[in-house]
């Protein structure tokens, strides 16, 4: 996909959210590990759940913000974050696949945080800042619930 609007980078945002949750779902019924199984279950509907909330920006987004070229912001903000699916999630134990997910949602908030400190119109300012808000406080609710799970 070409990313070449702020609206496209949000449906990209959402397409990355959602091919990690399938990608999770999918592994959660095959990992060997019960604990593992639980955490991949628990991280596939989360993400889910945020592949909503990146929707729900881009329905209430302001049109000349949805609009507006990336060009001035990055060359290519596919690179920056990308789902990090595969089948090495069955061989990943419970830390591990942590790991894996929060390295994505750290990079998903490093890309909306440059895009914040470059916003030169406030329409972006006004639909990054709470996009990255969002993100960046769903990734703590996912760490502190794996906190959770591991104490069990």
């Amino acid at each position: 996909m070409e990313i070449t609007t702020f609206g496209e980078l949000i449906e990209w945002t959402r397409e990355q959210h959602s091919s990690l949750a399938r990608c999770l779902d999918h592994y959660a019924a095959r990992h060997e590990d019960e604990r593992s199984r639980g955490l991949l279950a628990y991280l596939a509907r989360h993400e889910s759940e945020i592949e909503w909330m990146v929707a729900d920006f881009k329905r209430q987004g302001d049109e000349k913000a949805l609009n507006t070229t990336l060009y001035d912001y990055l060359s290519s903000p596919s690179h920056h974050a990308q789902s990090p699916c595969g089948k090495h999630f069955l061989e990943l134990d419970f830390d591990g696949i942590c790991r894996e997910v929060l390295d994505f949602h750290n990079d998903v908030i490093q890309l909306y945080q440059l895009l914040l400190r470059k916003a030169l119109i406030p329409e972006v300012e006004e639909l990054i800042s709470p996009l990255l808000e969002m993100e960046r406080s769903q990734a703590k609710l996912m760490a502190q619930q794996v906190v959770l799970m591991t104490d069990l």
